[in-house]
């Protein structure tokens, strides 16, 4: 049975609970398979007004994390709000399962939002996943928001090297199947691996990650959250 419920802070959040996340890894699998064919692959954005960017930095020492939630607004990608939660980190550090030991701390982070997003960059695969549902497309299932996975590394497919310039990008490709896009987000440098998350199409994933691109390599909203879960964003917040 799901549950839906409003965040007290933002009635326009809403996180869904699609199951017990005191689990196993076994039965973390379990509830991947059956939510990987909820996924939605299709879906276009034409004009969002605030794109969010998420990561999630954890201490392998204390078993403590930072969940961090950066607001954009777009297309100035100003910070609109950030919201950052501490807490323990109880799931094993087990590949592939990730979203069971970082989403719990996404959703506290979201929970706390004031402003609601329409796109959500994560720092982590979508569908670019042996079970295809990673990171990004299960906290999008969670949300009900369009979702892209934004990863820095592969965790599973084939690809060709996409050409140095700015905007290339090739097929990432599984048993035949297209995953995602290898994407070279700033010429000379490692390409991204995108991914679809929820709610949206590869294209579209490919066009927005570019758009939020303003000289580096990873996307606006998916660096600052880096840099807010490391404690080492210095907000600066435009008045409105």
């Amino acid at each position: 049975m799901l549950t839906a419920f409003t965040c007290a802070y933002n009635q326009g959040v809403k996180i869904i609970q699609r199951h017990n996340w005191q689990v196993t890894p076994r039965q973390a699998v379990e509830i991947q398979k059956t939510l990987a064919a909820e996924v939605i692959k299709t879906g276009s954005i034409s004009s969002p007004r605030r794109i969010a960017g998420v990561d999630i930095s954890v201490n392998r020492f204390s078993k403590t994390g930072s969940g961090a939630v950066v607001v954009l607004d777009y297309p100035s990608l100003q910070i609109a709000e950030v919201q950052v939660v501490k807490d323990a980190v109880t799931f094993p550090y087990v590949p592939g399962l990730l979203s069971f030991r970082e989403i719990p701390l996404l959703l506290q982070a979201f929970e706390k939002l004031k402003t609601a997003p329409d796109l959500v960059l994560v720092d982590g695969q979508g569908i670019a996943h042996p079970r295809r549902i990673g990171l990004a497309s299960h906290l999008g299932l969670i949300l009900g928001i369009p979702t892209i996975g934004c990863a820095k590394s592969r965790l599973c497919g084939e690809h060709v090297v996409p050409d140095i310039k700015s905007g290339s990008f090739t097929d990432l490709t599984d048993s035949g199947e297209v995953i995602g896009a290898v994407v070279r987000t700033r010429a000379n440098v490692k390409p991204l691996y995108i991914s679809i998350g929820h709610l949206i199409s590869l294209p579209n994933a490919i066009k927005w990650v570019l758009a939020c691109c303003r000289g580096c390599r990873l996307p606006e909203p998916t660096r600052l959250a880096h840099q807010a879960a490391g404690g080492n964003l210095k907000v600066v917040v435009a008045l409105k």
